[in-house]
Parts: C-alpha cells; structure tokens; sequence
C-alpha cells in the first residue's frame, strides 16, 4: 500500500471514530446541537491528523471548539484505543472550524437576492 493511500485509510478512521464520539456527545448534550466531521487530513509521515468540525448552531462554535481543544490528551487518548492496530504512532491532533457551509448559504442567500448586506 502506497503512502497516499495508507494516509487516506488512516484518514478515513480518524473521521468515523470521531464522528461517532461526537454524534454521542452531541446526543448526550443539554443543549440542541450537532457537531460533525467534514474532513480529515493526515500529513504523509501519519504524525499530525487535521480534523476539520462543523459545530451547529454557530453561537456554539466558540466554546466547542476551546473545550476540544482542551480536552485534545482525551481524544488522542481515545484515538490510541481505536487505532493502537493500526498504526505504531497516534498522531497528533489539531482541529479546525470548517465554515464552509456557511459560506455555501451566505453565496446562496446573495445569488437569489436575499442578501441585503453582502460580506464577500
């Protein structure tokens, strides 16, 4: 298996394990909300995982994201357990905000001419 291809399995079980653990904190949530993973990317020396998060609704991103971020020992911990099979080294995590959703509604919103106000 060549190393594009090892990156995009390990790449693909980074995602579903953590999407998962978010689909079940997200249930298990006081509040109405739901984070999702829209990428995952693992440099070639499988030693960094970027993973990519969608946080609804958008008054929650702040303090999801700072609480992950927090809480990253916990979830390459986790990750250890998942994956100690596969890989001889659990990478280290960093997480992003992904917005691009929001910028797919906004650009729709301006192209059906209901945005008044457009911040392109």
């Amino acid at each position: 298996m060549n190393e594009n291809n090892r990156q995009r399995k390990i790449a693909q079980i980074i995602q579903e394990d953590f999407s998962e653990l978010f689909r079940k904190q997200s249930a298990d949530s006081p509040h109405n909300l739901l984070i999702t993973v829209s990428d995952v990317r693992v440099t070639a020396d499988l030693g960094i995982a970027k993973i990519y998060l969608s946080v609804f609704p958008p008054e929650f991103r702040e303090p999801i994201m700072k609480e992950i971020d927090l809480n990253k020992p916990q979830y390459r911990n986790f990750l250890g357990q998942k994956m100690a099979r596969q890989v001889r080294t659990i990478p280290n995590l960093q997480f992003y905000l992904d917005t691009s959703l929001d910028d797919v509604e906004r650009l729709e919103r301006e192209l059906k001419g209901e945005g008044d106000n457009p911040k392109l």
